[in-house]
């Protein structure tokens, strides 16, 4: 069979229905899509590990049989074809909207958080002002701000409950949208954010996780001893699946628990040139080589072979006909 014949089997089978409905279904379905893409995610990142770094893998079982222990909360167990140490990793994806929750759609707010993350930045000059240089860059690369985007936009409830007698420049950019609908101020911010994307991408992480008495967490967010690495797919800031590896064990505690990662971590940048050609930079606690995060890693963290729960479940995706 070929690939399309595979699909079409597939989909008949597991969904009874035809290619287009079952299309037509998964476009107007963002969490399907979601979870999709998770799946790739993971997939990719199994065929990284086994054929570009020669690692064993296992798949981590997501329905238990038990307690889950704490310390395999992630999606695949893996080792060195010559070890005895089986260690955890993680996938996850970056923060979906992380330039529209920071408001980068704004002058002011994208100045200021470029320069608050300036030590991410490659060409900022410490010597010199990290504003001004981040000043000229914006209105090199990005000049609409000072005309046509020279007003803040705000959202909608913002706009319909922000009431004062002050005659401010918030005050004068809310006037400005009182007449416009919901669907007008959500294009115009939208607008605005592929424009600011054209040039400049945040890889910024999100974690968040359930709590419960199982999982030992005392906040919405990972335990740093719940998986040994995580792989950070940045597809939705990058041309291509690329993952970041990162130990979390040396990733900045959250400040309510020291045991715990933070929610969000601004990994870095992807910068865009004039050809539309893309620059990735990112901190020190993120490295593109998954051999370097391996090394961090000590006997003492290896989880125990006789606790793991492998999934051995058999893939409808690798059947072939009947």
């Amino acid at each position: 069979m070929n690939i399309y014949e595979k699909i079409k089997r597939f989909v008949e089978k597991v969904f009874k229905t035809t290619l287009e409905i079952f299309l037509e279904a998964l476009k107007l379905s963002p969490n399907a899509q979601g979870y999709v893409s998770g799946s790739i995610t993971e997939l990719l990142l199994k065929k990284k590990m086994e054929e570009e770094y020669n690692f064993e893998v296992k798949r981590i079982k997501e329905k238990w049989e038990g307690k889950k222990h704490p310390q395999h909360h992630g999606d695949f167990y893996f080792r060195k074809p010559d070890t005895s140490y089986w260690y955890v990793i993680e996938a996850k994806g970056v923060k979906s909207n992380s330039e529209k929750w920071h408001k980068l759609y704004n002058f002011q707010n994208l100045k200021n958080f470029l320069i608050t993350h300036a030590d991410k930045i490659p060409w900022i000059d410490t010597n010199r002002s990290i504003e001004e240089q981040i000043i000229y860059w914006i209105h090199e690369n990005l000049p609409k701000f000072q005309n046509q985007y020279f007003y803040d936009l705000y959202e909608y409830e913002e706009v319909q409950k922000y009431v004062t007698k002050h005659k401010t420049k918030k005050a004068e950019a809310i006037d400005r949208l009182r007449g416009y609908t919901r669907d007008q101020i959500n294009n115009m911010i939208e607008e605005r954010l592929d424009y600011v994307m054209s040039k400049v991408k945040v890889l910024e992480t999100h974690f968040v996780s359930g709590i419960s008495g199982v999982s030992e967490r005392t906040q919405a967010t990972p335990r740093k001893d719940e998986f040994n690495v995580i792989a950070i797919d940045i597809v939705l800031r990058y041309p291509e699946h690329k993952f970041l590896f990162s130990n979390p064990q040396n990733l900045e505690s959250s400040g309510d628990d020291p045991n715990h990662l933070q929610q969000n971590y601004v990994m870095g940048f992807v910068f865009i040139n004039e050809q539309g050609e893309p620059t990735l930079h990112i901190t020190d606690d993120w490295y593109e080589n998954l051999i370097e995060v391996y090394e961090t890693l000590k006997p003492q963290d290896a989880v125990n072979e006789d606790e793991m729960q492998v999934d051995n479940r058999y893939m409808i995706a690798n059947e072939d006909e009947d």
